[in-house]
């Protein structure tokens, strides 16, 4: 089984090689920004800032519209629940299943001089990846209030820090797959229940 979920048939160590193998010092500086920035010890910051936008997108509503200022204001304080109560539950969830699992890094499971490694060295706990987990919950968080330039960034934002995730030599890509699918499930499930909260708190 794991060498059709994981390995893909050779397929993930391939890959890995093909991402890893691409260097240079501006990349890497890319890459290590693109870590930095899917941290999850950015979470306070990053609520900050959506309450931030929140407040000020609400701010340019017209007051005599009263019915689009409830429901953006719905919208806003619904993705403001929805990214914390995922933090919240991905970050159980992940640190539930990387013990679980136990996968070894890239840099115990491959051959020493096989890979490059930027950053500090790690070698337990792969799979799933905490980084791509961490930007999947941010940006399908938000995802209901952006427009289609806002999701492109999005989707470029989540991509950006899986890829370095590999990159910087952290990573398998199923490691970091397996991180975006899981945070995507957690906030479907959240949103989803905090959806139908609302709807049974409105009544009839």
């Amino acid at each position: 089984m794991k060498a059709i979920l994981y390995d893909w048939g050779g397929a993930n160590v391939w890959l890995f090689h093909l991402v890893n193998n691409l260097r240079g010092s501006y990349l890497d500086r890319i890459m290590l920004l693109g870590t930095r920035l899917g941290d999850h010890g950015n979470f306070p910051l990053y609520l900050a800032l959506l309450a931030v936008a929140g407040v000020w997108a609400l701010g340019r509503t017209p007051p005599e519209e009263p019915g689009r200022y409830r429901l953006r204001a719905t919208a806003w304080l619904t993705a403001v629940a929805v990214f914390g109560a995922a933090y919240v539950l991905d970050g159980w969830l992940i640190g539930w299943l990387k013990p679980l699992f136990d996968f070894p890094r890239p840099l115990l499971a491959l051959p020493a001089g096989a890979l490059h490694v930027v950053g500090v060295p790690e070698y337990h706990h792969s799979l799933p990846s905490g980084h791509a987990s961490f930007a999947m919950v941010l940006a399908a968080g938000v995802w209901p209030l952006l427009g289609p330039g806002g999701r492109g960034t999005a989707a470029a934002f989540v991509l950006w820090v899986g890829l370095s995730r590999v990159s910087l030599g952290a990573h398998f890509p199923a490691d970091v797959l397996a991180g975006y699918l899981s945070a995507l499930a957690v906030v479907l499930l959240v949103r989803a229940a905090l959806t139908a909260m609302g709807k049974r708190g409105a009544g009839p």
